[in-house]
């Protein structure tokens, strides 16, 4: 009996396309003017974005670059023992060093600022800190005279940076009249000089525009990198080793692998209120330490070197597996002969991105305490700190206009190293990558 399908009536073959129609010129030129607009669209994209990351380039660099350098003015200063109130004879004892650290520096300070005449009130109020910083140098300048470049007051050193408009009114131009004719004098008599600011890069943070610097929070950033790489790194690739290479496959693998995607989504902050709820409040551990800034970072970043060392160790071909067991390498010896040198350069790249990650982190620090006003470099893991991007947000809070080119520098700073980082990841890749 003949199917239904046989009473079909047969399908009329499809006639070819005639290209060279009105109609089929039409659809043509739509295609092809769509895929040009398309095009146009993209990079009109990449231009705004290209223009709006130049400008704020632009912007920071024309801000921070003045905050590398500081003003200094030139004074006489005579070492008198007895204006400093100290005993020459206890000098030459062994506590000589320490009976010069505690004389009195401000007091010296003030005599020798009297032959600013006018402009004395110019000069930093830290100032005297150079003036003991070069007696302790050189003992033996007590007594003698001796020529030194001081830091002035920070409206003296935005004024020889041009960072005010004197043609504005004296209402609106952020600076007195006063300050104006103390520049000026200073100015005048050749008493000033604009030069490299080590200190800044040297120096820890302070009320004073003139004399803050970023070494104590690069410091603190580089001490909390390390606790954040010590704990994150080895614990981050043992997960995804035992992950990918010995877990069972059942449910248990399966909530863990979800947990870690989920963590590596998870906002900072909420890290941030784990080390504080348990790292400060129950296992009483120090406030704005490192130790504590550098666990809780760590388990930030995990999530994201478990995930990235799990591609990596993906990534390397079963052959490799199968030829070390066939010689009769033992499931230990393939992986950690074999296969995690193999994957060590797609590790490397996801753990420097995690880091670089941490580094530019300041919520989960927030909470544990790191945005604190520290005054000293700290001198360990467990002393008080505070990182990069919290003295950025510190600074940029402050209202003395003498910051706001502190912020700008310290930003500098602070993309100089994420970029060099990102570098190194990328160099890593490409240098160490396998094809298979």
């Amino acid at each position: 009996m003949a199917s239904m399908s046989d009473s079909r009536p047969p399908k009329a073959e499809r006639q070819p396309t005639d290209w060279t129609t009105a109609a089929m010129q039409r659809r043509i030129a739509a295609r092809y003017r769509g895929e040009r607009n398309f095009r146009r669209l993209g990079a009109a994209a990449l231009v705004i974005a290209a223009g709006f990351l130049a400008f704020l380039l632009f912007t920071i660099v024309r801000d921070g670059a003045s905050g590398f350098l500081r003003t200094e003015a030139r004074i006489d200063v005579t070492f008198d023992a007895t204006t400093l109130g100290v005993d020459p004879a206890a000098i030459a004892g062994p506590n000589g060093k320490a009976v010069l650290a505690r004389a009195d520096y401000p007091g010296l300070l003030l005599k020798a600022a009297e032959q600013l005449g006018p402009a004395e009130g110019t000069l930093s109020d830290a100032a005297w800190l150079d003036l003991r910083a070069a007696l302790l140098a050189d003992p033996s300048l007590l007594g003698k005279r001796a020529t030194l470049w001081v830091p002035v007051r920070s409206q003296i050193d935005l004024l020889a940076k041009g960072k005010y408009d004197l043609a504005a009114p004296a209402d609106s131009r952020g600076v007195s009249d006063r300050e104006v004719a103390n520049w000026r004098w200073l100015d005048s008599r050749g008493l000033l000089r604009t030069g490299f600011n080590s200190a800044f890069l040297t120096g820890a943070d302070s009320t004073e525009p003139e004399l803050a610097g970023i070494g104590g929070a690069a410091l603190g950033s580089l001490l909390t990198v390390l606790v954040t790489i010590a704990i994150a790194f080895p614990l981050g690739v043992l997960s995804a080793v035992w992950l990918e290479e010995f877990a069972p496959r059942g449910r248990i693998a399966d909530i863990i692998e979800l947990s870690i995607n989920n963590l590596a989504a998870v906002p900072s902050i909420i890290f941030g209120l784990l080390g504080l709820a348990f790292f400060l409040n129950f296992a009483g551990m120090p406030r704005s330490a490192p130790l504590v800034g550098g666990i809780t970072l760590a388990l930030m970043i995990m999530p994201v070197i478990v995930i990235a060392s799990r591609v990596a160790i993906k990534a390397v071909p079963p052959s490799i597996r199968d030829a070390a067991l066939g010689i009769g390498a033992s499931p230990i010896q393939v992986v950690f002969h074999h296969v995690l040198p193999l994957a060590l350069p797609g590790i490397m790249t996801g753990t420097i991105i995690g880091v670089a990650r941490a580094l530019g982190e300041t919520a989960p620090l927030l909470l544990i305490g790191m945005r604190a006003f520290v005054t000293d470099v700290p001198q360990g893991f467990t002393q008080p700190a505070t990182v990069l991007p919290m003295q950025v947000f510190l600074w940029s809070d402050d209202v003395q206009r003498g910051f706001v080119e502190k912020t700008s520098a310290a930003i500098i700073v602070l993309l100089v190293v994420l970029i060099a980082m990102n570098s190194l990841a990328i160099y890593l890749r490409n240098r160490f990558e396998r094809r298979w």
